[in-house]
């Protein structure tokens, strides 16, 4: 694949306003909430950067996946929650803050995390004339990219928060259109090979995704966190950031490998389902707990 004039400008762009839009989301105060609950915080954070990696691993070796795939759907595995979540749980009932707080953590360790995660499974699915590894000049990238845009939103909410709370809605949903755009590029751009493993991947797609949900709300459970919170987490690390993923993938300056993109785009996909799924599940099973353990969110 060549260094495609659309792919090297639309896909920084296109990162850069979706992670902009999570930075006017944000305040210190977010982070503050780390050190003030650290328990369900530290739970989800190993849930997503230690369980999942594992049990994607394990899957992709199940499905059987091609080389470029199971580096892909690693790809995804490695990648935080998406801002998406925060809505997901909001509408089940979740934790709100303690997304916002997961999202905004992890969107800034998994700066450290993917490049890591991405450089093993490169290693270990794809012979060494086949890997792109992310090397030094690709993470400043990277940290550039996403955390950039964060930074400029969160400054933007400091010094003129009624500006801030205007733009969220408008900035989402562009997001949104961003979103859309970048998986039908992705597919547009290795139609043959989104039509030969859809089904492999599709069904991978689907494990993993109701895998990391069923982890992120059994596990809290099992350590004895409240229903909103377990609720919260499994919202977190089942929906991901298939946007970056893909941005990831797709960019010339970065993997470069469509194939890669893949996974990330059926997940995009199938994420959005299965939460809507969960959240009626959960609600409908447990309504009568939610309303009990119910309080005002901060």
């Amino acid at each position: 694949m060549t260094a495609d004039p659309l792919l090297t400008f639309f896909l920084p762009a296109a990162l850069g306003i979706i992670m902009l839009g999570l930075g006017l989301s944000l305040s210190l105060a977010d982070f503050a909430r780390v050190a003030k609950f650290p328990k369900p915080v530290l739970i989800g954070l190993a849930c997503q950067l230690l369980l999942l990696p594992l049990a994607c691993f394990f899957l992709a070796k199940l499905f059987g996946l091609a080389p470029a795939l199971a580096v892909g759907l690693m790809l995804l595995a490695a990648s935080p929650g998406g801002t998406t979540a925060n809505l997901y749980s909001h509408l089940a009932h979740g934790d709100v803050a303690l997304n916002i707080t997961l999202t905004a953590v992890n969107s800034v360790i998994a700066i450290l995390t993917m490049p890591l995660i991405v450089n093993l499974s490169l290693a270990y699915f794809m012979s060494a004339d086949q890997a792109i590894p992310l090397q030094f000049a690709k993470v400043v990238q990277v940290f550039v990219i996403v955390l950039g845009p964060v930074a400029i939103g969160m400054w933007l909410r400091s010094r003129f928060p009624g500006f801030a709370e205007r733009m969220q809605k408008p900035v989402k949903i562009i997001s949104a259109l961003f979103l859309l755009l970048i998986i039908l590029l992705a597919v547009a751009k290795d139609w043959r090979t989104f039509v030969d493993y859809a089904p492999a991947v599709g069904g991978a797609a689907l494990a993993f995704n109701l895998l990391s949900m069923a982890v992120g709300y059994c596990v809290p459970r099992l350590l004895k966190l409240n229903l909103r919170q377990a609720i919260a987490i499994a919202m977190e690390i089942g929906i991901h950031n298939g946007t970056l993923a893909i941005a990831l993938a797709l960019s010339p300056a970065l993997l470069n490998n469509p194939t890669m993109a893949i996974p990330a785009a059926i997940y995009s996909l199938i994420m959005f389902i299965t939460a809507a799924l969960f959240g009626l599940w959960v609600n409908r099973v447990h309504g009568a707990e939610l309303a009990h353990d119910a309080v005002p969110e901060q």
